[in-house]
């Protein structure tokens, strides 16, 4: 089963993050109940692959002041049929900054649902988003079409552009190690 590997980590993340087991939960039936939960047209919904990506020295974090959004969000995407989520997180990772990216781990950092508001003839749906903590190899990014900006930010100045409870989440999580 194509889902396998997603399900596999969930799973462990689960286990490492038991206060999250709702969350977890929901994931899990959403992934068991749509065979197509990796592809754009699933309509309640579908997979995303996001990145927490950290300067060389994990000193800061990069974020993209998304286009579509016009939010202060990590880096990240669509998983276009790919069920590889950490590949999803890599790929979306250099597509949106240039960067050369490794992954710090390869187990799941993060989860997060959430709303995205139709747009375009798209209707609203949800993003069922699995994240990574990603290193860049380098600190010299590319703005792409998909971002108003880019910038480096230390965990303290992380709420000097963004108050989303997920970011803050990540950002505790980053500072635990």
């Amino acid at each position: 089963m194509h889902r396998d590997l997603l399900l596999a980590g969930l799973h462990d993340y689960g286990v490492q993050h038991a206060h999250e087991i709702d969350a977890v939960r929901r994931f899990e039936a959403f992934v068991r109940a749509q065979a197509d939960c990796f592809e754009r047209g699933c309509v309640p919904g579908h997979i995303t692959g996001s990145a927490w990506v950290t300067d060389p020295n994990d000193q800061r974090v990069l974020l993209t002041h998304h286009r579509k959004l016009n939010i202060w969000v990590q880096l990240g995407g669509h998983s276009d049929g790919d069920s590889d989520s950490l590949s999803v997180a890599l790929r979306e990772a250099t597509e949106e900054s240039g960067l050369a990216v490794e992954a710090v781990s390869e187990r799941i950092f993060d989860i997060d649902c959430h709303q995205i508001p139709a747009r375009k003839g798209e209707p609203a749906h949800l993003h069922y988003d699995v994240r990574f903590w990603l290193r860049a190899r380098s600190t010299e990014f590319t703005v792409t079409e998909e971002s108003h900006a880019l910038r480096w930010l230390s965990a303290d100045e992380l709420e000097q552009v963004t108050s989303e409870e997920s970011v803050m989440r990540m950002r505790a999580k980053w500072l635990a190690g």
